[in-house]
């Protein structure tokens, strides 16, 4: 059960953000919610293309044209990010809010060197002389594991390991002691043992520093080693959220469980692996009704195909969990969900 006492350091509401093409208006995320409380691990998980990313930018105040934030509250700090002006975001991004992008390679830039980057942080929020923002850009660099840091500062991005770069970018994202740390598949394109060592170092910094992490990733084993708190996303929006354990242990939404399915489970051997039948729908031209209904092996047998007609809400089952399920749309305490149309019946 979720720590209600924590204050809530960011407050996600109804947020929108559409991106307006020739072949049609993009409803990437359509009405999301949810909360981050202190010192929390919040994951977002989801097949690519459900619209992850695109929550963690419109956050950020990063969304490009074509482009926008139509509707919806971002609070953090009680403070409304939508109404900030640009200069007054910034201070607030790369200060209080940080992000660590999937690639860090790219996201680094080619001409300067990594200490020179991570010092330009501390240069930009703060005032102080360039040897001290070198020697902080430095001792950052050993707090994340960099290994003769003094050297490595002055070594360019392509000259480090993917590993190594994307500890660099933690040392930006965390140089100014954010509140809030938007984590965006930061283990992507890393080795095993790799992903193993950032997840632990973000764990350490989590209990440490007390930063709040929202963790995006497609990656339902990351999310039960590092999350508190879980929202899983389907077609721009959320269909269940969650305690990790209570995901695990009680999954809702067909999606959910469809999800947790077809992870491979060590030691069992399968022909062939479990699966979600079809794709994920065209964001241009989603189906009517629910948006999972044309992939779902559990459809109502009644309610004159109600999954079909109608997007259900967004409603609570027990212990603040969650779920976006006509399954159990008339569910509470002490009533039992709907029957499912499965292949077992």
């Amino acid at each position: 059960m979720r720590n209600t006492d924590k204050k809530l350091v960011l407050d996600v509401m109804n947020l929108k953000t559409y991106f307006y093409t020739e072949e049609g208006v993009v409803k990437a995320i359509d009405g999301v919610d949810f909360q981050v409380r202190e010192g929390e691990i919040v994951g977002i998980v989801g097949e690519s293309g459900c619209g992850k990313t695109v929550t963690s930018l419109s956050i950020m105040g990063l969304i490009a044209s074509p482009g926008k934030v139509v509707e919806g509250d971002i609070l953090f700090d009680n403070q409304n990010l939508r109404k900030l002006s640009i200069a007054e975001l910034g201070k607030i991004r790369g200060n209080r809010i940080s992000m660590i992008f999937q690639q860090p390679q790219t996201s680094l830039s080619p001409v300067f060197t990594v200490g020179e980057q991570v010092a330009e942080v501390l240069e930009i929020h703060e005032q102080l002389s360039k040897q001290e923002n070198w020697d902080r850009a430095v001792d950052m660099l050993r707090q994340v594991g960099i290994p003769a840091p003094e050297i490595k500062a002055h070594a360019y991005p392509h000259e480090m390991s993917g590993g190594q770069a994307q500890r660099v970018m933690i040392a930006m994202a965390l140089l100014m002691g954010p509140k809030l740390l938007i984590a965006d598949e930061p283990t992507t394109a890393l080795d095993v043992t790799i992903q193993a060592q950032i997840m632990d170092l973000m764990r350490d910094l989590n209990q440490e520093m007390g930063t709040a992490i929202v963790l995006i990733t497609h990656d339902l084993g990351v999310i039960a080693e590092m999350a508190d708190w879980v929202a899983v996303m389907y077609a721009g929006r959320i269909v269940e959220q969650t305690s990790v354990e209570t995901l695990f242990d009680e999954p809702l939404h067909p999606y959910t469980k469809g999800l947790i399915g077809s992870i491979p489970i060590l030691g069992v051997l399968k022909e062939r692996l479990d699966v979600i039948p079809g794709n994920v729908p065209n964001l241009v031209n989603l189906p009517q009704g629910c948006t999972f209904a044309p992939r779902c092996e559990a459809r109502l047998e009644h309610q004159m195909g109600i999954c079909e007609k109608e997007m259900p809400d967004l409603v609570k089952f027990k212990y603040g969990h969650e779920v976006r399920c006509w399954l159990y749309r008339d569910h509470d305490d002490h009533k039992a969900p709907l029957r499912m149309k499965t292949n077992a019946t």
